[in-house]
């Protein structure tokens, strides 16, 4: 299966200029590049698609370059925006890319002798050339006829509230000057992004055709929305990073274990490398027992395993486990699952002395955590079966949590129903 034969069969080819001639292109190892402006300190879910076909085209062989936005960074991207971003600094830009760098090398292999990949900023070709110059040499090649007939800023020229200033209509003159550089100077032959960047795309090639005389190809990724028509990457809580002081590990498996039922198919073609025959075996279990959820767990598994590695993943999967009420088994793993834990549930402290002996009253502890209003609701909830403590349901009124409850020697979970967990650690 070739790559282009690959990418159709996951549903990632949005368009794609010269298809046959790109076709016989790639028959052989070409260059390729896919850009990304260095907003934030972390790249999103929403920059996953583009950059994990950088990598599927590296793993057949080509030459991939991540190219990093210092230039047109500090313009920005009109392209599917309803408003100017605002401008950064050169300061903060540097700052992002570094950061940036060490999340591409979880996607990309940089290492490899045969074909590695190649992190470059636009500044660097940009700096040296004077407003001047860059309208004399690169400027009179575009019409502007043609460029407001692109859909990315048509759109923006008819919200007449918002309308594009002269700094962001000249984002495609900038982009495409990347693409005609690359190729000159990298031999990079092909271009790829998402459905959004297909007017920039094909403004390079233009650029390129004229000024070097040579052909160039472009390939969209289709913008991934959820079933129910929501932006992808998106939750109440904001953007999901790849970065985990910014979303944690464990936030970032959930969000992917909370997948539409209708998406779990499709975001396993588009977010792992999972072959074929694994991903329609993953279906046909869906499709026939999806209360298993068992695909939602593969996918959540490879995407949290790609971006954060394996150990980070477990510990969050047993966490998860954990806080879904499924018994904990101290033995059978380490501490530092539970650290997960206590930085996404509520956590109080005591005295470990207090446990010594006879221990606590569940009681009193129920209403010092506030999961109980008072000692009469307490033994009501008791009662009832509503009350867990390390996951183990407790009948009994008269029960004292005592030093043998410990996990790992200084922590226990007391739960009431089944969302509402207090992490209790003694000191």
């Amino acid at each position: 299966m070739s790559i282009i034969d690959e990418l159709k069969w996951r549903g990632l080819v949005a368009d794609c200029t010269d298809a046959a001639e790109l076709e016989k292109k790639i028959a052989a190892p070409l260059t390729l590049y896919c850009g990304f402006d260095p907003t934030a300190d972390s790249l999103h879910v929403g920059n996953l698609v583009p950059l994990l076909a950088l990598r599927r085209f590296q793993l057949l062989g080509h030459h991939p370059i991540a190219v990093a936005g210092g230039a047109t960074g500090s313009i920005g991207d009109p392209s599917g925006k309803s408003a100017e971003r605002q401008l950064l600094t050169q300061e903060i830009l540097d700052h992002n890319i570094a950061s940036v760098k060490t999340q591409l090398a979880k996607l990309l292999d940089f290492e490899t002798k045969q074909n590695p990949a190649r992190l470059v900023d636009n500044a660097s070709w940009t700096a040296g050339i004077s407003f001047l110059d860059f309208l004399r040499d690169i400027g009179k090649h575009f019409s502007v006829n043609q460029m407001v007939a692109k859909e990315s800023i048509r759109a923006r020229m008819e919200d007449r509230e918002v309308g594009i200033s002269y700094t962001e209509f000249s984002y495609m003159l900038l982009q495409a000057f990347d693409f005609m550089v690359l190729c000159r100077d990298a031999n990079c032959e092909l271009q790829i992004g998402g459905s959004d960047q297909w007017g920039n795309i094909t403004a390079g090639i233009e650029l390129t055709r004229k000024k070097l005389g040579r052909q160039v190809y472009g390939l969209t990724l289709p913008l991934i929305t959820n079933a129910d028509g929501s932006k992808f990457g998106k939750t109440v809580a904001g953007a999901i990073w790849l970065a985990p002081k910014r979303t944690s590990v464990y936030k970032f498996y959930q969000f992917w274990i909370n997948t539409d039922d209708r998406d779990v198919i499709r975001y396993l073609k588009y977010f792992t490398f999972l072959a074929q025959a694994e991903i329609e075996s993953l279906e046909k279990q869906h499709a026939e027992n999806p209360g298993t959820r068992i695909a939602h767990k593969a996918l959540a598994r490879a995407v949290t395993e790609l971006i954060h590695g394996d150990i980070p993943t477990a510990n969050s999967i047993l966490a998860s486990r954990t806080l879904f009420g499924e018994e904990i088994d101290p033995l059978s793993s380490g501490q530092d699952y539970f650290e997960i834990i206590l930085g996404e549930v509520p956590t109080i402290e005591i005295k470990i002395t207090k446990l010594g002996g006879l221990g606590v009253p569940l009681v009193e502890l129920l209403v010092e955590s506030r999961l109980c209003t008072s000692k009469g609701q307490a033994r009501k909830d008791i009662e009832g079966g509503g009350i867990y403590v390390n996951n183990s349901r407790e009948t009994n009124v008269t029960r004292s949590v005592t030093l043998r409850d410990l996990l790992f020697n200084k922590h226990f979970l007391l739960r009431k129903g089944k969302k509402n967990y207090i992490a209790v650690t003694a000191k």
